[in-house]
């Protein structure tokens, strides 16, 4: 069969990029601009055992190309490019090196960390000059053609949820569910448990819209972790950009349907499917990594490399390489990677890891980069979320607030001011704009308030309860002397490092928890991490990117106090849902308006009037911020119905007489829907209503949130 299948392979089409099955055979495309000639690799289903080796036939416009008959879904296949060896003039092409293919569906096993998956001998004096003439097939993963076919059940791609509504919920795949007690033992960690029935119900019982998966994309185990008995535990070490990763999958063999099934099933439940994604470098490191694909492929067209050096390479991401995104056919691949996560597995959107990159040119960041300019005009990536981490560790990495139209972005202001204030390290000035989506930075040319993705914890860094827990970081476990992780924790542990049994400290940490999520769940476009709604701890450790471990996976053995914190935020996101003022989708200002004789917003110092100037510049760390119902809701100038609010933030430690402020007319009164010094809010005591001007002692550290309701009856409907 093997004679046969070479005598028959065909010129085939240079399109689509990948390998593709049309019922009768598979076509194979790959670019390679620098290439002399590629040979498609088959391999048996276990991948061990190389079949046949066949050239592909045709290359047009710098594809090559051939189309095979009588081979189909689960044929494991790997290419061998041919091409000068020229590491001096960033060409790194060596034959006996087997490469995934970059647009693989699937792949199948795990790089093994031998000398022979290195295009250069290990230990020549030459070093990454050298040529290596082992065969690295045995060591690699492979590639695998698949059956695109999936039953949808009629589901039709889902309507992206109103960012107004938003709520993200960043997890992990293995780690959310690998001591869940009640997803069967087999299925946990796995794209299947996270589809569990009390899996979904949990997350749809603290009402957040968009579960934001760290990545999923197929990545390597870097080998001096593997050598510490550890592993790239988050994933951002990415070598296939449309191939899930099968370690995920209780199902290896079925591993891409498994994912299509996981996401078919959040979105039964109304939930969004968000991915982390790492299009910035890839896992082949630099000058002295591996061979796995990309470099093997056109190391000089994948990469940015050093101008007056091409054997180094542009190291902008700290992890040794640049994916060149100012190539047009890079850009393609993510493009087109992008476009197949959304049309064919029908992800609602992406959160996209050192977004920064992806917008920099030869000369620095551009927000009207190549890749940038692809975005913003695709009708498929129009229709979901995409939101840049918009910063990464070049030369002018720092962008937050500079991404374009269109995009959303992390805030880390909000996560630093927001740990601050609670911590009494700033005051109301520095409070204030965090609390209207940071308008200095983001609103700017007709972008809104949702261009801010808010967020006081993420997987790196703190937890919510060790940035209450904690002041220093505590990574011994990560074997690096406790020297990686960010010192800038922002963090307190309120007299004593870790655990306590100290009954008053604990409370403290369980109030600024509430204060911090409340905070949090009442801006706009709210993030938060799976765990925090109970109190999840790390124990410490800031940077758990290699612990696939008890430290990382989150505990379900929840106490009273983290299932009252659950009810808590329960509560919030319900309230965020009545109150549609908390979720307008225009920036709020000041200003007062004549016509309709309404300030939509108002600081409120503690004595009940509004804040001056003397107030913002004394460093107050108790005030209030009223948001008037009846200001238009939309740039219409129209009177609103929704309900009048008030909350008080109160970061200093001790207890402040504040007056509650008038509002409208003397018939009408506030009545206390959040009290953050009661365990679950103001639960239970939703009728207690309070008298303008009426003197209300705000303990210290504390949040409440006020409603303003004539006659005493509540005027927020569901």
């Amino acid at each position: 069969m093997a004679d046969n299948l070479k005598s028959r392979i065909r010129e085939g089409l240079p399109y689509p990029l990948g390998a593709h099955w049309d019922a009768k055979g598979v076509n194979f495309a790959l670019f390679s601009a620098h290439a002399a000639k590629v040979e498609v690799c088959l391999f048996d289903a276990e991948g061990k055992t190389e079949l046949e080796r066949m050239v592909l036939p045709e290359y047009t416009d710098q594809i090559f190309h051939g189309w095979l008959p009588e081979i189909g879904p689960g044929q494991v296949y790997g290419y061998r490019v041919h091409g000068p060896y020229e590491p001096d003039a960033g060409h790194r092409f060596n034959a006996m090196k087997l490469l995934l293919d970059p647009y693989a569906r699937a792949h199948i096993g795990e790089l093994q960390w031998d000398p022979a998956i290195f295009g250069y001998t290990i230990g020549h004096p030459d070093k990454d000059l050298s040529f290596d003439e082992r065969d690295s097939a045995p060591f690699l993963p492979k590639s695998i053609v698949v059956d695109p076919n999936f039953d949808w059940r009629g589901q039709p791609r889902r309507k992206p949820v109103a960012w107004d509504k938003t709520i993200f919920y960043e997890t992990h795949v293995r780690g959310y569910t690998k001591l869940h007690p009640n997803v069967q033992e087999h299925l946990r960690g796995t794209y299947a448990g996270l589809s569990a029935n009390d899996v979904l119900e949990h997350i749809k019982s603290i009402g957040v819209t968009s579960v934001e998966l760290l990545p999923v994309h197929s990545s390597i185990n870097d080998r001096h972790l593997l050598e510490k008995g550890l592993t790239n535990y988050w994933g951002y070490n990415t070598i296939g950009f449309f191939a899930p990763d099968p370690r995920y999958a209780a199902d290896r063999a079925n591993c891409l349907r498994e994912f299509k099934e996981m996401v078919s099933r959040l979105h039964e439940a109304d939930l969004e499917v968000i991915l982390d994604v790492v299009y910035n470098h890839t896992a082949e490191g630099n000058e002295r990594g591996p061979t796995v694909s990309f470099k093997g492929i056109d190391n000089a067209s994948y990469y940015r490399l050093l101008p007056d050096k091409q054997r180094f390479y542009i190291n902008d991401t700290g992890t040794g390489n640049t994916v060149n995104i100012s190539h047009a056919r890079v850009i393609q691949m993510v493009t087109d990677s992008l476009r197949y996560w959304v049309n064919e597995t029908h992800v609602d959107g992406f959160r996209f890891d050192l977004g920064t990159i992806l917008a920099r040119e030869p000369n620095g960041f551009d927000n009207q980069s190549g890749f940038l300019k692809a975005c913003s005009q695709d009708p498929v990536l129009a229709t979901v979320k995409l939101i840049a981490e918009p910063w990464d560790c070049g030369p002018g990495g720092y962008q937050v607030g500079e991404f374009p139209p269109g995009w959303s972005e992390w805030n880390d202001k909000f996560r630093n001011t927001v740990r601050d204030f609670w911590r009494a390290a700033n005051n109301v000035a520095d409070l204030a704009p965090r609390l209207l989506a940071s308008p200095a930075e983001f609103n700017h040319q007709g972008r809104k308030p949702r261009a801010s993705v808010n967020f006081v914890t993420a997987h790196d860094g703190f937890t919510l309860n060790d940035a209450v827990t904690y002041n220093d970081k505590h990574n011994e476990a990560n074997g690096e002397d406790n020297k990686d992780g960010s010192q800038d924790n922002r963090s307190s542990n309120y007299g004593v490092e870790g655990p306590t049994g100290d009954a008053d400290i604990d409370r403290i940490r369980w109030r600024q928890k509430r204060n911090m999520l409340a905070t949090l769940l009442l801006s706009r476009s709210p993030m938060m991490v799976a765990g925090d709604e109970f109190g999840r701890t790390q124990k410490g450790n800031n940077n758990a990117y290699c612990q696939d471990d008890e430290i990382s996976w989150v505990n379900w053995e929840i106490d009273e106090n983290g299932r009252s914190l659950i009810r808590f935020v329960s509560r919030i996101t319900a309230l965020r849902r009545r109150l549609p003022i908390l979720r307008r989708g225009r920036f709020l200002t000041d200003a007062h308006n004549e016509e309709l004789d309404i300030k939509e917003l108002t600081w409120v110092n503690a004595g009940g009037g509004e804040m001056a100037p003397a107030d913002w510049e004394d460093g107050a760390q108790c005030f209030g911020l009223m948001l008037d119902g009846r200001a238009p809701p939309t740039g219409l100038n129209k009177r609103g119905e929704d309900a009048t609010i008030l909350m008080i933030f109160n970061g200093w430690h001790d207890m402040v007489e504040f007056t509650l402020p008038s509002q409208g007319g003397s018939d009408q009164h506030w009545t206390l829907m959040i009290d953050t010094n009661l365990s679950e809010g103001a639960e239970g005591q939703e009728n207690r209503t309070f008298k303008f001007g009426q003197a209300y002692a705000v303990t210290g550290r504390s949040f409440w949130l006020f409603a303003l309701v004539p006659d005493a009856r509540p005027t927020v409907a569901e």
